[in-house]
């Protein structure tokens, strides 16, 4: 019965980056958009810096920098920066965090010039998927956003 004065910690999710907010079945990658990889939503990245979309820990941190994973009080989060980025070695990725790194909402986790990303042929888009298949809710779609806007919740 007292649980119900304690006090649930937040299920809000932010844009890991500037760009336009797009729901995942808009990405051009199947394996994202169909929600194999789990729920969530994209950014059409334009900008040069990946931010944590929620509390948590870094559980994984590619050495490519493209992606990076973070276990929430209640998912676990990966930050996936474009598609088939990993092709690109780590070239124009600086990897600010490391394994075990506690973060905060709006952490820079990575730097990368989205540019550089489309100069190397590839999409920018950033993914925000929750592994353990929870349902969100976006807050809208297809809206400019900046990296730390909330921008989801999760549902469950």
């Amino acid at each position: 019965m007292w649980n119900l004065f304690k006090k649930e910690k937040s299920k809000k999710l932010v844009a890991p980056v500037d760009g336009k907010l797009i729901p995942l079945s808009q990405v051009k990658d199947e394996a994202f958009a169909s929600g194999a990889l789990g729920t969530g939503y994209a950014v059409m990245f334009d900008g040069n810096k990946v931010v944590a979309p929620v509390d948590g820990t870094i559980e994984a941190c590619f050495p490519t920098g493209h992606a990076v994973g973070i276990k929430t009080s209640f998912s676990e989060i990966i930050v996936h920066i474009g598609i088939d980025t990993v092709q690109m070695e780590g070239k124009g990725f600086h990897v600010l965090v490391k394994t075990g790194d506690v973060v905060k909402t709006g952490d820079v986790l990575v730097e990368v010039d989205s540019d550089f990303i489309k100069e190397c042929g590839f999409d920018p888009v950033t993914m925000v998927l929750l592994t353990e298949g929870k349902d969100i809710k976006l807050e809208s779609e297809n809206q400019i956003v900046k990296a730390g806007d909330e921008v989801a919740k999760c549902l469950d």
